[in-house]
């Protein structure tokens, strides 16, 4: 179910929250086995056919981790590792490697069309993470109902934020009803969710009607204008910082109703002065997690210049390749890592990048980008590069209205969680937000419901 439908919004989470608080009130330590199965209840709405895929991925890692815990063995983690990597390719990457076979001519490897589980990509790494800094003694042994929580525990288990065992695990434990603040944190869990509700509805949604017939067009072959590639490209880059933006402020909004505080994911990005400084600021738990069990690994900054730069364009060609199996998304992430590596070497010449050209080049950078990320082939992407550098037709009727307002809010506009978490507390404006939910609701009912973009990944 998604978090921008009516079952979610006035079916699940309502009877969600009553349970939890019921529960947590009068059975405390059945709280978090009640937070289990409903995740797993939501997970199951998706396709029940991949509940045991998860619940399975959770006892195997969770009986590794327990089992290095009394026979630390060099072998266990690292095979753990390369078989939950091996159950990601097996269904994201298997088909996409047969059509690479195939490329070689007398090669015919068969394409097996496996259905891509909701999620796997991000399960997996929650996976990684806790395996890796057990494996390097930062991390301890949990139970069975911590860990399945920590996995699959519902605003996040679909498309992040990926959250680090140490960020939450000891949030657990604490009694989310006895807080002091625990009415004004459940108001700002109302007000979080409402805000990423309006993005995704007001702005992400009706920025996909500008995107999708190009890029479709472009995927059928047909020529795209000048006009219609700038529209598409600059309507995508906002298009996927307001979907998933939103999406994230609505799973930091619904952990804070149930007392978990889930780490930020965005930081104005559209507002970097270099490609550094917007890594920093999208997909934060992302980057994070590439830097610290990917980068670091590789070598980082600390075996010289010419290891730091093939650690970083390897980095991001792997994030790349994350995001989607399709050579699109490879070129993407090698791109982004070519250009952090040509950032690099300017820092290390001393060339001063004025902060406004900064912040162009950088934009330019990202929205040209984004182009391969979206469109489904190198073909369709080069349709849309030749209307980007004018070598289409012009083309008439640029519509810019919704493009300009997202440009506003995305580049001047404060993130979701800073603006919340700074209202002070006040009737009128809970009545604002109320009636702001409303809307969205009657919006929801009226219009086409899109699905969130990073659930493909």
């Amino acid at each position: 179910m998604l978090f921008n439908s009516f079952v979610f919004l006035l079916a699940f989470l309502p009877a969600a929250l009553i349970l939890h608080g019921l529960v947590a009130r009068a059975a405390p330590a059945w709280r978090l086995p009640l937070l289990v199965g409903l995740s797993f209840v939501f997970y199951g709405w998706w396709d029940v056919r991949f509940v045991p895929l998860l619940a399975g991925s959770i006892v195997a890692n969770w009986c590794v981790a327990r089992a290095y815990r009394r026979w630390p063995g060099r072998w266990l983690i690292p095979a753990a590792i390369a078989a939950n990597l091996g159950l990601l390719g097996l269904f994201k990457y298997l088909d996409f490697f047969a059509d690479l076979a195939n490329l070689i001519p007398g090669l015919e490897a068969p394409r097996l069309g496996l259905a891509l589980p909701l999620g796997i990509s991000f399960f997996t790494f929650h996976h990684i993470m806790y395996l890796a800094d057990l494996r390097a003694g930062r991390a301890p042994s949990f139970g069975l109902v911590k860990y399945a929580l920590y996995i699959a525990y519902f605003p996040q288990v679909l498309a992040g934020p990926l959250v680090r065992w140490s960020e939450i695990m000891h949030q657990f434990d604490e009694a989310p009803y006895a807080r002091p603040d625990a009415a004004e944190r459940f108001a700002r869990g109302l007000m979080l969710l409402t805000v990423g509700l309006a993005k995704k509805v007001f702005l992400g949604d009706p920025l996909a009607q500008y995107v999708n017939p190009v890029f479709q067009a472009a995927a059928a072959g047909k020529a795209v204008t000048v006009v219609e590639a700038w529209q598409a490209t600059l309507g995508f880059t906002f298009q996927i910082y307001f979907d998933f933006s939103g999406y994230t402020d609505m799973a930091l909004g619904i952990a804070l109703l149930f007392g978990l505080v889930l780490p930020q994911n965005f930081d104005v990005p559209y507002r970097a002065t270099s490609l550094q400084d917007f890594w920093r600021r999208w997909h934060m738990t992302l980057s994070r997690f590439l830097r610290d069990y990917l980068y670091i690994p590789m070598g980082g900054n600390r075996r010289g210049l010419p290891r730091q730069i093939g650690a970083l364009a390897a980095t991001m060609t792997l994030g790349g390749l994350w995001h989607g199996a399709g050579l699109t998304f490879l070129a993407w992430g090698g791109l982004h890592g070519l250009g952090l590596g040509a950032g690099l070497l300017a820092r290390r010449a001393r060339i001063a990048i004025p902060a406004p050209l900064g912040w162009l080049l950088t934009s330019l950078f990202v929205a040209l980008t984004w182009v391969l990320f979206r469109a489904t082939s190198f073909e369709a992407a080069l349709l849309i590069f030749k209307g980007l550098f004018g070598l289409a037709p012009r083309g008439v009727g640029f519509k810019w209205r919704t493009i300009a307002v997202a440009a506003l809010v995305a580049t001047v506009g404060p993130t979701a969680w800073a603006a919340v978490h700074r209202l002070p507390p006040r009737r009128l404006l809970a009545f604002g937000f109320a009636l702001l939910f409303v809307i969205v609701l009657l919006k929801i009912g009226d219009d086409a419901n899109y699905e969130f973009i990073y659930f493909q990944f």
